[in-house]
Protein backbone atom coordinates (compact mmCIF):
# COMPACT_ATOMS: atom_id res chain seq x y z
CA UNK A 1 0.00 0.00 0.00
CA UNK A 2 1.00 3.65 -0.72
CA UNK A 3 1.35 5.99 2.13
CA UNK A 4 -0.97 8.47 0.89
CA UNK A 5 -3.53 5.27 1.35
CA UNK A 6 -2.78 4.44 4.42
CA UNK A 7 -3.01 7.97 5.31
CA UNK A 8 -6.82 8.31 3.75
CA UNK A 9 -7.69 5.64 5.90
CA UNK A 10 -6.50 6.12 8.96
CA UNK A 11 -8.08 9.63 8.93
CA UNK A 12 -11.59 8.49 7.50
CA UNK A 13 -11.58 5.93 10.75
CA UNK A 14 -10.77 8.41 12.75
CA UNK A 15 -13.67 10.75 11.74
CA UNK A 16 -15.66 7.54 11.93
CA UNK A 17 -14.83 7.40 15.43
CA UNK A 18 -15.49 10.66 16.42
CA UNK A 19 -19.18 10.59 15.24
CA UNK A 20 -19.83 7.38 16.77
CA UNK A 21 -18.32 8.87 20.04
CA UNK A 22 -20.12 12.20 19.25
CA UNK A 23 -23.59 10.42 18.48
CA UNK A 24 -24.12 7.34 20.16
CA UNK A 25 -21.78 7.42 23.38
CA UNK A 26 -23.66 11.11 24.56
CA UNK A 27 -26.89 8.94 25.27
CA UNK A 28 -24.82 6.44 27.57
CA UNK A 29 -22.77 8.95 29.69
CA UNK A 30 -26.71 11.00 30.20
CA UNK A 31 -28.15 7.62 31.67
CA UNK A 32 -25.53 6.81 34.64
CA UNK A 33 -26.54 10.24 37.08
CA UNK A 34 -26.56 9.30 40.03
CA UNK A 35 -29.74 10.76 41.28
CA UNK A 36 -31.71 10.91 38.19
CA UNK A 37 -32.52 13.84 36.01
CA UNK A 38 -34.94 16.31 37.97
CA UNK A 39 -32.85 15.92 41.48
CA UNK A 40 -31.43 19.23 42.75
CA UNK A 41 -28.14 17.59 43.27
CA UNK A 42 -26.09 19.93 40.84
Amino acid sequence: MDIQQILVYASLALAVGFLVKKFFWKKRVKKSKPCGDDCACH
